[in-house]
């Protein structure tokens, strides 16, 4: 099944040979090319012999499609030392919000498609998520830990409004007091005020928005379809008036252009209810790396080798330094300088005096087919 939204897709290029696609056709989005994945034999690239072409006829947008997954299994386990959670549920494959620096980005290379535009464009969805979930814990051996949404692909992406795929996951959640984090760059998630209020009085829930910048003309930009920084802190206080405790992630901070703004975030961030708070420094495994230098040398050429020098200084010489302990945090006099900031911060704020532990104790299994149970129930009362 594959759903059409706005626009027309299509893998358009340049003349000067290059995979980058035209203002007229990437409009709206994150990327500024669509290269083949890491994993392609075939790279295909436009030139110009010189004949007659239509380069300068404008090409329609690149729209978003969604295509339904018929996933086996809904939840994910890790092993890293790296993240405070060994399970995790993504709803969405791709991402519509188009964040240019997005570490999720080359996981769409692993199903033939672009880490470019394609990530931000060709979507998947788990519409019978809530399904699989039911069915995984209700197995036996299952025993419950907090399940982490959000650490991969956003759950409240634009898409989620007509899906509800991660309302229906909460839903489950809510009915067998299952705890579960959620990390989001979108106001989208008041929506679900009455479910998560429901959660966090048996202390089941907390989630966090994420926030790399106050600047809103600078998100357009890095972020096109995520919920402005106003709205996000606006969720912030909503969210902590309905009783849900609720976080900020500073992430990912962005050395040479959103570094300056770390102290600025959190206090937003505490001012309209926020009560935890963590920070990511970029990073840019594989394809990402090309991706946002790309996008730095059209949409910020006077800082991109600064930013990027910073950013290798951190990572040994190197974009991304994947090991673990130091894939988060980068390593060296500036990671500790804003390492130093954040802790300085946060005690002068009052964030992090106490983080609120979930409770696994509460969790009661579901029946594995819920209508044959209904029927022995029936049966059990004649």
């Amino acid at each position: 099944m594959e759903r059409i939204f706005e626009g027309e897709l299509l893998s358009g290029t340049e003349e000067d040979g290059t995979s980058r696609v035209r203002i007229s056709a990437r409009r709206g989005r994150g990327a500024y090319s669509n290269a083949s994945g890491r994993h392609e034999r075939e790279t295909r690239l436009v030139c110009d012999d010189g004949w007659h072409h239509d380069h300068d006829e404008p090409l329609p947008p690149f729209r978003t499609t969604v295509t339904a997954e018929n996933a086996r299994t809904i939840i994910t386990k890790n092993t890293s030392p790296d993240v405070p959670f060994d399970r995790s549920i993504n709803p969405y494959r791709g991402c519509e919000h188009g964040c240019i620096y997005c570490y999720a980005r080359p996981s769409h290379a692993n199903m033939g498609l672009s880490p470019g535009l394609d990530f931000e464009t060709r979507l998947f969805a788990k519409p019978d998520a809530a399904n699989l979930l039911r069915q995984e814990l209700a197995r036996p051996r299952y025993r419950p830990r907090p399940i982490a949404i959000g650490t991969n692909t956003d759950p409240y992406q634009p898409i989620e409004r007509e899906y509800q795929i991660m309302r229906s996951i909460l839903e489950v959640l809510d009915e067998v007091s299952h705890p579960v984090t959620i990390v989001t760059k979108s106001a989208l998630v008041c929506r679900d005020i009455d479910i998560l209020a429901s959660l966090a009085k048996r202390n089941l829930v907390k989630v966090a928005l994420s926030v790399t910048t106050l600047d809103r003309h600078l998100a357009r930009r890095m972020e096109p379809r995520a919920s402005t920084p106003k709205r996000r802190l606006e969720a912030i206080a909503a969210l902590s008036q309905a009783g849900v405790p609720t976080g900020i992630m500073v992430a990912p901070i962005i050395p040479a252009l959103t570094d300056h703004e770390l102290e600025a975030i959190l206090t937003a961030a505490r001012r309209h209810g926020a009560t935890e708070a963590g920070w990511v420094m970029l990073r840019l495994p594989l394809e990402v790396v090309d991706l946002f230098t790309e996008w730095l040398d059209e949409e910020l050429p006077d800082r991109a080798a600064r930013i990027m020098g910073l950013l290798r200084g951190m990572r040994g010489g190197k974009a991304n330094d994947p090991r673990f302990r130091y894939r988060m945090r980068g390593d060296g006099p500036y990671a500790d300088m804003i390492k130093k900031r954040f802790q300085l911060a946060t005690a002068r704020l009052h964030l992090n005096q106490e983080r609120t532990m979930l409770d696994c104790a509460a969790f009661l299994p579901p029946r594995a087919d819920k209508s044959q149970g209904d029927l022995f129930l029936q049966a059990e009362i004649r």
